[in-house]
């Protein structure tokens, strides 16, 4: 062998070492895969088993005043202490989702609060069950927890939005349906029995997301560590962008609580005067939200995110503006634009948190759903606050000032994107 041989075949090896690796393909689930619609279908049964517990009693609130002699800001804390329970109980669950997987915290949960609903309809008084919801919604908490960062890690990128979007449209089901059962057997049967019907419904949604949920491919368990979790909760939070979606998320659901907290009341007196069974049936608006929902993603799309938001602000506004005519079809009209506005602009600042958190999605999906229950629990109970002191225009205030703020931190962020496209220009130019 001649020397040059020797030297080519001892360094063979390190030149096939050397070579570069192909990467490894992206399995993650693509729209017309079986895997993805299986997914979209499991979150969509997920998200409807969580609403429909999560505001089981929204569409109670007129009946829960008059057979428990309360006011109305009284009866709205059944709906408020729900969702404040979920937000307390978000980070604890995102964390045990890091260790234990997403698809076991979101199955325990959902089996644990559909388990407490069975009591709800036993509870004796008012703070009883005010207690038991505080529960219901921490056990909720890890389902919506979990789901973003679910779909985030398991969805290809380029179906995000229109998965997130499907989720979204199954919490706005889930809501539909569990207010409008509540709601019609309550009106026939009692407060009592509208409880209990709801706890059947979301227990067969339970069982489907449990039976079609795909294994989850690409999570890799991480342990319980306090104080990694608080750094990732700082870093997020130290993150404009998320903090903004996080403002947003709390904006439009303080409009969504006050709104639907008051509207039953609205409806059933002067100068309406409908029967609490067609009162219930207003909840059957939540189609819309489906429907906005599913194309937000769309929309953001081919317009951007913070126009796909200035859109948003626009039409729940017009909505709100709509409503305080005393007309049924005004407020019907008005009730329609609000809910269209409230979803499509939910969909499209949850599904930013998921793109913009490329670490800790898990934490960061968590603290948007903070705000956003937290906006829940405070514009229900301003809301209904508002209503019992001046009417109807009352609680629109509240939903038009929420709105206002919203388009605020919108037109922040875009003057903020706009000074850093101009920083950027010259540095383009002189780097020429």
């Amino acid at each position: 062998m001649q020397p040059s041989d020797t030297r080519a075949s001892a360094t063979a090896p390190d030149a096939r070492a050397a070579a570069p690796t192909a990467p490894a393909p992206d399995d993650r689930h693509r729209p017309g895969q079986r895997d993805f619609r299986r997914a979209n279908l499991a979150l969509f049964a997920a998200g409807i088993a969580t609403f429909v517990l999560l505001y089981s009693t929204q569409g109670l609130l007129p009946i829960l005043s008059a057979d428990l002699d309360l006011t109305p800001g009284q009866a709205s804390w059944t709906a408020s202490a729900a969702t404040l329970g979920l937000a307390l109980g978000l980070l604890p669950a995102s964390a045990l989702s890091d260790k234990y997987g997403r698809t076991a915290v979101m199955t325990a949960s959902t089996l644990a609060a559909t388990a407490l609903a069975v009591a709800l309809p036993f509870a004796p008084d008012l703070t009883t069950l005010v207690a038991l919801r505080v529960l219901q919604g921490a056990a909720l908490a890890g389902l919506p927890a979990t789901a973003m960062a679910y779909l985030a890690e398991e969805v290809h990128p380029s179906a995000l939005a229109s998965a997130m979007g499907l989720y979204v449209a199954g919490n706005s089901i889930g809501g539909m349906g569990g207010r409008l059962l509540s709601g019609w057997t309550a009106a026939a049967l009692g407060w009592r029995w509208g409880l209990a019907a709801s706890a059947v419904l979301a227990l067969l949604a339970a069982l489907a997301f449990r039976l079609l949920i795909p294994a989850a491919r690409h999570f890799t368990p991480a342990p319980v560590d306090a104080r990694a979790l608080a750094r990732t909760v700082g870093r997020h939070l130290r993150n404009p962008l998320l903090v903004r979606l996080y403002a947003l998320g709390m904006l439009f659901m303080a409009v969504f609580g006050a709104v639907y907290n008051t509207v039953g009341y609205r409806l059933i007196s002067a100068p309406f005067h409908l029967p609490e069974s067609a009162a219930a049936s207003i909840f059957v608006v939540y189609l819309v939200g489906t429907g906005t929902s599913a194309a937000a993603g769309r929309l953001s799309r081919r317009l951007g995110r913070r126009c796909a938001l200035y859109v948003s602000v626009g039409v729940t506004a017009a909505g709100l503006l709509l409503s305080l005519a005393d007309s049924l079809l005004c407020a019907l009209l008005g009730l329609v634009l609000i809910t269209a506005g409230f979803f499509a602009g939910h969909a499209t600042a949850s599904s930013a948190v998921g793109r913009t958190a490329t670490e800790g999605r898990a934490q960061a999906s968590a603290l948007y759903l903070i705000a956003y229950y937290l906006g829940n629990s405070l514009g229900g109970t301003l809301g209904a606050d508002a209503y019992h002191a001046t009417g109807w225009p009352g609680a629109a205030t509240v939903g038009l000032t929420a709105m206002a703020l919203a388009a605020t931190v919108t037109l922040y962020a875009t003057h903020q994107a706009h000074s850093a496209r101009h920083e950027k220009r010259p540095g383009r130019l002189s780097a020429r």
